[in-house]
């Protein structure tokens, strides 16, 4: 008989056992495979409680939920008992049981039986999308699924030091104790030595430890992922990991070999950072939940919608960045098309499609640059705006370190997912010893915000000055009118579809094409062969393709190459200008 909906949400440990009982009457049924597929087909019909919506102590353990996160650290596989014999007390009994998806088992574990079955998973520390902007988490927040009302909180959400307490109480009162599946460490007991090793300063939500049991190698470090799992939220993780007794060491006696420092990393209290058991995982191309989550080649009725409206929504986008650029047009546009780059392959170590933006000439009053920053966070997924003070710079961890104490990757706040727009801020810039805290690697999607005659400390792919057509005397003015509030939230909505679908928008060039931008690259460097470079091509064929994208085509026309060349002359020619006026500043 197949299970409920709430059968196998609320109790999918008891559907995965049921499969793993009827295949011992046949070795070759495949169970595993089939408890996947029948989990990712109901969960096309229906949807589950998420952990970045709902608060922890209001999802039911053991069920079903699913989180959206982003591959923080890697740890060293475990192992665990795969299949286990229990033997009961009074009977004398023997049963076969499954320990997949498990932390602790059932009592009375046959610890020598000859059908124990040692079984290797991997387990992954994941944390909320660093830098996801508020937008994104109230929309995916509005249309979340409720847990069942059947469930009901037995406790209010408690500090790390009220669980421990309570996590022993509740464990050492059972009639027997239950054995953990993985292998114990010790913890901290101290709150404020738990560091969660967020990204980003700030962030709130819950990190993970997501176990997971195939194809861990298709994963790699900072994927952004959708999760579907059962959660895991056992006392006796807790309990356990204080205890260290004679039975739990015989679980995995490489347990010895771990470090203090690495116990109490790699064995969280799962009060704060729950288990994840993983059934299925999804690779998440975009965070933006105004998009379906099918990819665009699967909802052609939205793409075609979507694609039918880019020319003019985009003519819409461009006006509103005019004005928030202060009237400059030119640098609208290239704004436009940094903020739809993505890299979409490597060549070697070449990231292919990325497109750095250096925006000179930033007005250095009213928080000018602090304002651009939040109104670019309302129209993108995730972001992060980093001040580079010599203070910040020096100071904050930027880059990802190896902690070989701990055994773990300490974060940083250059740790982002893939398509973050990075704001960094050089209008903070001061006079000082930068040490080597404060190199910054350049595989990055960022833009750079100078002011008028700041060097800069970063590369970037392409640079434009800010030419304001506002006059100083009613600048304070005209900049305390510029906020995001000048927009609707369906208009938000609007410039937010578009710029993600033109991200994600597939894209070739023809040979006629190609044969024709080679003809034009011979015929600029006829007369002058000094007027252009190689990296000037690379650079217009990089901003032909975003301009095509912009307006929602596939592939490049002449129309779109002819544009392409026409803007860059005038982004170069007005760099000339500005250099003759200011020397020889980049």
């Amino acid at each position: 008989m197949m299970p409920s909906t709430q059968d196998w949400i609320n109790n999918p440990l008891g559907v995965v056992e049921g499969m793993f009982a009827a295949s011992q009457n046949n070795p070759n049924s495949a169970w595993e495979a089939k408890a996947v597929e029948f989990f990712k087909d109901k969960l096309k019909e229906k949807d589950v409680p998420s952990l970045n919506d709902v608060p922890l102590h209001y999802l039911k353990p053991n069920s079903l939920v699913k989180f959206r996160c982003l591959i923080q650290d890697m740890f060293d596989p475990e192992f665990y008992m795969g299949v286990y014999e229990t033997v009961d007390p009074s009977t004398k009994a023997k049963v076969l049981r499954c320990g997949k998806y498990k932390d602790v088992t059932e009592c009375g574990v046959d610890f020598n039986s000859r059908n124990t079955v040692t079984a290797e998973r991997q387990t992954f520390y994941c944390v909320p999308i660093p830098g996801e902007s508020p937008w994104v988490k109230e929309i995916s927040s509005s249309s979340r699924v409720v847990p069942s009302t059947s469930y009901v909180p037995s406790r209010h959400k408690r500090s790390y030091e009220e669980d421990d307490d309570v996590d022993d109480m509740d464990t050492h009162n059972g009639d027997c104790k239950r054995q953990e599946t993985e292998a114990p460490s010790s913890q901290a007991t101290s709150a404020s030595h738990l560091d969660l090793n967020f990204p980003l300063p700030g962030e709130k939500g819950p990190s993970c430890l997501v176990k997971v049991y195939d194809d861990w190698d298709s994963f790699k470090l900072n994927d952004t992922l959708e999760v579907f799992g059962i959660l895991s939220v056992s006392p006796a993780l807790s309990a356990l990991a204080d205890e260290k007794d004679v039975s739990s060491s015989l679980l995995d006696p490489a347990e010895c070999m771990e470090t203090a420092e690495e116990q109490r990393v790699h064995s969280p209290p799962a009060s704060l950072v729950p288990r994840l058991h993983m059934i299925h995982a999804k690779s998440l191309p975009h965070n933006n939940p105004l998009l379906p989550s099918a990819t665009l080649e699967d909802n052609s009725a939205f793409l075609s919608s979507t694609l039918s409206e880019m020319v003019s929504v985009r003519e819409e986008l461009l006006a509103y960045f005019t004005h928030v650029l202060l009237g400059d047009a030119l640098a609208a546009e290239y704004l436009v098309l940094h903020l739809i780059s993505s890299v979409y392959a490597r060549r070697d170590v070449l990231p292919l499609g990325k497109f750095t933006l250096n925006l000179s000439g930033c007005p250095t009053v009213a928080s000018y640059t602090e304002r651009l920053y939040q109104i670019i966070q309302h129209l993108v997924p995730s972001s992060y705006y980093l001040g580079m003070s010599l203070q910040n710079m020096n100071q904050m961890r930027l880059v990802p370190k190896k902690d070989y104490v701990a055994n773990r990757l300490v974060s940083g706040a250059l740790q982002l997912a893939r398509n973050t727009s990075l704001f960094l801020d050089e209008t903070q810039l001061e006079q000082g010893q930068l040490d080597t805290t404060g190199e910054v690697s350049r595989n990055y999607k960022w833009i750079i915000l100078r002011g008028q005659t700041a060097v800069t400390l970063l590369p970037s792919d392409c640079q434009i000055h800010l030419q304001s057509q506002v006059a100083p005397d009613h600048m304070d003015e005209y900049l305390s009118s510029i906020h995001v509030h000048q927009q609707t939230s369906s208009q938000l909505n609007k410039f937010r579809m578009y710029m993600s679908v033109a991200r994600l928008l597939d894209y070739s060039i023809s040979d006629e094409m190609t044969k024709s931008v080679e003809d034009d690259f011979v015929d600029m460097r006829k007369d002058d062969p000094q007027s252009i470079s190689a990296e000037d091509l690379h650079r217009m064929l990089i901003v032909a393709r975003l301009l095509s994208l912009s307006l929602g085509q596939t592939s490049l026309s002449r129309d779109s190459w002819l544009r392409a060349k026409h803007i860059e002359m005038l982004r170069r020619s007005r760099m000339e200008q500005h250099k003759c006026v200011n020397g020889n500043e980049p």
